[in-house]
């Protein structure tokens, strides 16, 4: 299983992620309320950070064209993308942009998960999250057993350490973000931690 580290704001986070093998970083780039949000200029210098095997992901809240043109420029490989969109809005941003896409779909209850279909001819990444945005809030992993194995997916929403066992059978990505913070600021030790765990995850399976 793969990793997404979110809600990324320091350099020292940024390299500690990529050094201890997070596949994703992820950066809140258009949603103030978050205390995780980060301005342009911040964004430019951390994705400028040599990313060595990682990938580059700005989170965006219902973007409108300009925040889209704007983000496009920084040096990252995915859009992850909130909101109300149809397959072909989401077609015309990332082939306009040359960005891959990462679908993110909040789940409030089991009806929710399928909400996939939509997207699953144009979304590299289908994200299932809750539906708290900024707050984390959990849900039932167990919903996406019925989503055929074709689909890449990525499991967001109240993740922890203690969840990762049960997330490797389930999915092919996990996000995290507030269970590695510390007073609401990414902690190294917890990043470290996380990441040492699930690479002993992977390598026992």
């Amino acid at each position: 299983m793969k990793v997404k580290i979110c809600g990324l704001s320091t350099a020292e986070q940024v390299k500690t992620s990529i050094n201890f093998g997070a596949n994703f970083c992820g950066f809140i780039l258009n949603y103030p309320k978050s205390h995780r949000y980060i301005q342009f200029e911040k964004a430019k210098e951390l994705t400028n950070i040599e990313k060595k095997n990682s990938k580059y992901v700005a989170v965006l809240v219902e973007p409108k064209n300009d925040e889209l043109e704007k983000f496009s420029k920084l040096n990252i490989d995915y859009f992850q993308i909130y909101g109300k969109y149809n397959s072909e809005t989401i077609f015309n941003i990332k082939s306009k942009f040359n960005k891959k896409i990462i679908v993110a779909i909040q789940v409030k209850n089991e009806k929710d998960i399928l909400n996939y279909k939509e997207f699953e001819n144009v979304a590299d990444i289908i994200l299932w999250d809750s539906s708290g945005l900024e707050h984390s809030i959990e849900w039932n992993y167990n919903w996406i057993k019925s989503v055929p194995k074709s689909i890449t997916k990525m499991i967001a929403g109240n993740v922890n350490i203690d969840k990762l066992e049960k997330i490797s059978k389930l999915a092919d990505i996990v996000d995290v973000s507030g269970a590695l913070e510390t007073n609401k600021v990414k902690d190294i030790y917890k990043i470290k931690n996380f990441l040492n765990k699930l690479n002993k995850i992977n390598n026992e399976n």
